[in-house]
C-alpha cells in the first residue's frame, strides 16, 4: 500500500459515504441487522429449548458471541461489495474523486474505514440488544467490543479483494450464497465444529475466516474455562485475523490502482 496516503483525503471519502448513508440508513440496516437477530430468537429460543447445555453454557449464551461477529460481517461485507461496486462502476464516484488530489489508496482506506464503521454499527446494536435481553453483562460487552472492528476489518478486506476482481454485479450472488452462507453455518456459530467435524474437515474449517473472530468473541465472553479454548488458540485466531486483513488489503491496494487507473 502506498506510503502517500493522505488522512484528510481518507476522511473525506468516509465522510462522503456517511453523508449518503444518512439518507438511506433505515432501509439498509433493517435486513442485515435483523437476520442474526431472527436466528437468535428462532434457533436460540426454539432449538435452545431442546438443548440443555453447549460447552457448559445455555444454547442462547453459546450463540450470542458468534452472532455478534455475524452482524459485523454482514455490515462490513455489504459495504465492501455491492456499495463499493456501485460507486465504482455505475455512479463513477471514484472517477470524479480521482480528478482531485485524492489517490486510489486514499479511496481504498476510506472505504475500509467506512466498512469498519458499518460493522461497528451492526455489531454494536446487536450487542446492545443482547444486553437488553440479559444475554450479555456490561463486562462481557466491554471485553467483546474490540472483536467487532477486528471482524469488520477482515471482511472488509475480503469484500474489497473480491469486488476489485469482478466485472459484473451478478457475481456477488456467488460471493454471498457460496461463500458467506457456508461461513455462517460452519464457523462455530451454531455448534462446536471440533465435536462434529473430523480429520481433514477440521483443517478446512480452520481456513474459514469467520471461525477466528467467533472464537475470539466467545473467549472474550466466557473465558478459557467455559469455551475449552487455550491462549495458544486465541493467539492463532488473532494472528490469522490480523495477518489476513493486512494481506487482503495489500492485495486490494494493487488491484484498486490497476482498476481505477486503467
Amino acid at each position: 500500500m502506498s506510503s502517500r496516503i493522505s488522512i484528510p483525503h481518507v476522511l473525506a471519502v468516509t465522510r462522503r459515504n456517511a453523508t449518503m448513508y444518512k439518507r438511506t440508513w433505515m432501509l439498509s440496516i433493517l435486513p442485515n441487522f435483523f437476520e442474526p437477530l431472527f436466528y437468535l430468537w428462532s434457533i436460540g429460543l426454539g432449538v435452545g429449548a431442546y438443548v440443555s447445555k453447549m460447552r457448559g453454557l445455555s444454547y442462547v449464551e453459546f450463540l450470542v458471541p458468534g452472532l455478534i461477529c455475524v452482524s459485523a460481517m454482514n455490515g462490513s461485507s455489504f459495504e465492501a461489495t455491492y456499495n463499493v461496486f456501485v460507486r465504482m462502476t455505475y455512479e463513477k464516484s471514484y472517477a470524479g474523486m480521482l480528478t482531485t488530489p485524492v489517490e486510489p489508496d486514499d479511496i481504498l482506506v476510506g472505504e475500509t474505514l467506512w466498512a469498519l464503521i458499518r460493522a461497528c454499527i451492526y455489531g454494536g446494536i446487536f450487542l446492545l440488544v443482547a444486553m437488553g435481553l440479559g444475554l450479555a453483562t456490561p463486562m462481557q460487552a466491554l471485553r467483546v467490543l474490540p472483536v467487532i472492528p477486528l471482524a469488520g476489518l477482515l471482511f472488509a478486506g475480503l469484500g474489497l479483494a473480491f469486488t476489485m476482481s469482478i466485472g459484473s454485479i451478478d457475481l456477488f450472488s456467488y460471493y454471498f450464497t457460496l461463500f458467506l452462507t457456508p461461513l455462517f453455518l460452519f464457523s462455530d456459530v451454531f455448534f462446536p465444529i471440533e465435536e462434529r467435524l473430523h480429520g481433514a474437515w477440521l483443517y478446512v474449517a480452520e481456513a474459514l475466516p469467520l471461525l477466528h473472530p467467533v472464537r475470539i468473541a466467545r473467549f472474550a465472553f466466557h473465558g478459557a474455562h467455559d469455551t475449552g479454548a487455550s491462549w495458544s488458540v486465541l493467539a492463532w485466531d488473532v494472528g490469522y485475523t490480523v495477518a489476513g486483513s493486512i494481506g487482503l488489503l495489500l492485495w486490494s491496494s494493487r488491484a484498486v490502482r490497476k482498476r481505477l487507473l486503467s
